[in-house]
């Protein structure tokens, strides 16, 4: 048995490796969550590739974000960049192994339920990652949204015309 079908497994797996030994605690735990939330998607919306699908989807989706959500699916993650937003403000959230972003939760998904249990902070945020996931799941996944340029994130504004 191949443990590696390709020189790009290999390559992902070494990535992966040399990421663990090399980077901080924090950058660690940032990828877990990543991960975790990954995992989470994939409870909700079994046949999808989140990474490839949501990582760069529209203008909220993936790293940042400005503008106005494009659609539904856009919407999901602009929300819960908002949760992310209202975790750090949380007393429980404050410290530096409590932060929305590197915070590693426990949770089981069991034929599509989402179970947890942790403290106040990781609750927040899985309870953030549980209701992007589940709106994941309910929205259309339209592909020309996913890559797409930045200079297409705008805000819309309404102005008077005389």
């Amino acid at each position: 048995m191949k443990l590696f079908a390709s020189h790009s497994g290999m390559a992902v797996y070494l990535t992966l490796v040399i990421l663990t030994v090399t980077l901080p605690t924090s950058h660690l735990n940032s990828i877990k969550n990543l991960l975790q939330f990954k995992d989470m998607i994939k409870c909700t919306v079994p046949d999808s590739s989140p990474l490839l699908d949501f990582a760069d989807y529209g203008c909220f989706c993936g790293l940042g974000g400005t503008g106005t959500p494009v659609d539904q699916l856009d919407q999901c993650c602009f929300t819960h960049d908002a949760c992310y937003g209202t975790a750090i403000t949380l007393e429980s959230c404050s410290s530096l192994f409590d932060d929305p972003y590197t915070n590693i939760y426990d949770y089981k998904c069991d034929e599509n339920t989402k179970t947890v249990t942790n403290d106040e902070c990781d609750m927040f945020v899985c309870q953030c990652d549980k209701t992007a996931a589940e709106c994941f799941a309910q929205a259309p996944y339209n592909a020309s949204n996913n890559h797409l340029s930045s200079s297409l994130c705008v805000f819309c504004t309404t102005q008077k015309i005389f």
